[in-house]
């Protein structure tokens, strides 16, 4: 069905949006100016919820669905530009998931997909679409599907997930008999699973005390900003132009100059209480900063001006206008095709499609192992549990050892 007439495509309130608008409510109408920009990550973000969907579909709202019908679907989002075959393994990860959640009650429970829901009486005019709503008995699972593999997102006290059960409350609530909710994130390519469990009356409470005064604010453009890691991890649009970030970052100077020499302090005269501070206020300048380079990149580039800046041509590499004529004339002159191709094993995740599951065990698992993944510095709220370094810092960031690029 298409829209109505007049009828925005996202909220104004929008339910992924929903930490910046809780939290800086101003940005909403801030960002309402700016023109949306799709990314190669949006698309495919877009394409794997597509497939997602049709799976789901297939499973538990439409099992009528004839398997030609079924392939026809799958064959035609397959053709799609965004696709990747690992798109194959790990919407099969999330279908895992919701399977087990459906198939492990007594029953039947009640399952909808993509479905579109209404929370405007928390929100004005709010509304978003949730990818999987399960409810059976007093339970009801909100379950999210991520395959961004940027930041692992959190369940617990998740505010889009939270405003969703909000709307699948208000759409389901006179029909069940719910007392607690349970939300779930679903980020395989990272990997990142997690749930959290509410009682609908704590939900309730936080909607009409917290979201609904602080929703009436975001939808007026009232209120304070208040720049934080939401910007960034919710990709805010006027993140690289807000005033207020700018504000908040440049203060970040007058920790980095040392004031008996007027100079830029130097690391090594710095506690390391004094680095893990200034750390935890600067984790996102750096991105900051380079939102900052990709709008004045994109001013110049349509024609626009940016004071002090300009844009110049790159390094670019030569490469063949045609590589397949190319070839056939190098075959033509005696030279050995072979050696005019790198022969590289597929990845293990395409592998693993070839295999049948009931023979990877005999097959692939004497074979595959888990290497130590490079050392990555994060917050210590961060949930993942910290790393024993085993090996020296010199070792781990460059010496002759499984980190080391080869």
């Amino acid at each position: 069905m298409g829209k109505k007439k007049g009828e925005r495509e996202h909220a104004l309130l929008s339910a992924s949006g929903a930490q910046k608008w809780l939290y800086c409510t101003p940005s909403a109408v801030l960002e309402d100016g700016i023109p949306d920009t799709e990314s190669g990550y949006t698309r495919e973000g877009a394409l794997a919820h597509g497939i997602c969907e049709l799976k789901l579909s297939k499973l538990f709202t439409d099992k009528n669905m004839p398997d030609r019908t079924y392939r026809s679907r799958l064959k035609k989002l397959r053709t799609d530009e965004a696709y990747q075959p690992e798109m194959e393994g790990f919407t099969d990860e999330y279908v895992d998931y919701v399977s087990a959640i459906a198939f492990g009650f007594p029953s039947t429970p009640f399952v909808a997909v993509e479905k579109r829901l209404d929370y405007s009486p928390w929100a004005p005019e709010g509304f978003g679409t949730a990818d999987c709503i399960i409810i059976y008995g007093r339970d009801m699972h909100v379950i999210d599907f991520k395959y961004g593999k940027g930041v692992p997102k959190k369940a617990e006290g998740n505010p889009q997930l939270a405003v969703y059960a909000l709307g699948a409350w208000n759409e389901y609530g006179n029909f069940f008999s719910v007392e607690d909710v349970h939300l779930h994130i679903v980020q395989p390519r990272i990997p990142n699973t997690a749930s959290w469990t509410v009682t609908l009356g704590e939900l309730l409470s936080w909607g009409e005390l917290f979201v609904k005064p602080r929703a009436e604010l975001a939808y007026k453009g009232k209120g304070e900003f208040r720049p934080g890691d939401y910007c960034k991890n919710g990709f805010c649009k006027a993140y690289g132009r807000c005033r207020a970030m700018a504000e908040k970052n440049m203060a970040l100077m007058a920790d980095a100059i040392d004031p008996v020499t007027d100079g830029i302090r130097k690391p090594e005269l710095m506690s390391n209480g004094e680095i893990g501070g200034i750390l935890k206020r600067a984790q996102f300048l750096k991105d900051w900063v380079t939102k900052l380079e990709n709008h004045a990149l994109s001013e110049l580039v349509k024609g626009g001006d940016v004071p002090g800046w300009k844009i110049v041509e790159g390094r670019s590499d030569r490469q063949l206008s045609d590589p397949d004529s190319a070839f056939r004339g190098l075959v033509a002159a005696g030279y050995d095709e072979a050696v005019l191709y790198n022969r590289k094993p597929i990845p293990l995740t395409e592998l693993e499609k070839l295999v049948p599951k009931e023979r990877r065990a005999e097959l692939l698992a004497p074979y595959i192992i888990k290497p130590r993944g490079k050392p990555k510095l994060v917050p210590e709220d961060d949930k993942r549990p910290a790393m024993q370094p085993q090996v020296s810092a010199e070792e781990a960031f460059g010496g002759d050892n499984s980190y080391k690029e080869r």
